[in-house]
C-alpha cells in the first residue's frame, strides 16, 4: 500500500539530526510528507496535547529539557502541571521535542529517526 504524501506530516527542525534522519527515511520510502516548521508555526495547545497523547508519551517526555529555555522557565519543577508545561511549549516551541511524525498508522516522536519505520507499511 502506498501512502499519499499529504497523509504524512513531520514537525521538522532542519538543524536537528534526528529530524533530518526521519525525513530522509520517509523520502527513501517514497513518501514526501507535509513538512511543518513547528518553530515558525507552532501547534496550538490542543493539537500539541493530542500529538503527545497519540505518541504514547507524557508531556514531560515530549519536552526538550536540555534547552536553555527549559531552565530559564523553571520547568524542572516537578509540581508543574501538564497544562503549565504545554503552555510553555506553545509559547517557546523550541521546547517541543522533535521530530513528531503523523501517519495513518499513528504518531511517534522519532528519536531515534528509525522509529519512523514503525509508522510505515
Amino acid at each position: 500500500m502506498t501512502m499519499q504524501g499529504n497523509s504524512v506530516e513531520i514537525w521538522h527542525r532542519p538543524s536537528c539530526s534526528n529530524s533530518r534522519g526521519a525525513l530522509e527515511l520517509l523520502r527513501e520510502a517514497g513518501i514526501e510528507p507535509v513538512i511543518v516548521d513547528y518553530i515558525a508555526s507552532p501547534p496550538d495547545k490542543a493539537r500539541l496535547r493530542q500529538a503527545i497523547a497519540d505518541a504514547g508519551l507524557t508531556v514531560r517526555e515530549a519536552i526538550r529539557s536540555k534547552e536553555a529555555e527549559y531552565a530559564a522557565r523553571g520547568l524542572a519543577d516537578p509540581t508543574l502541571s501538564d497544562d503549565a508545561l504545554l503552555d510553555a511549549m506553545v509559547a517557546a516551541p523550541i521546547l517541543i521535542n522533535r521530530p513528531f511524525v503523523f501517519t495513518p498508522k499513528g504518531v511517534r516522536l522519532c528519536r531515534p529517526p528509525e522509529t519512523v519505520l514503525e509508522l510505515l507499511d
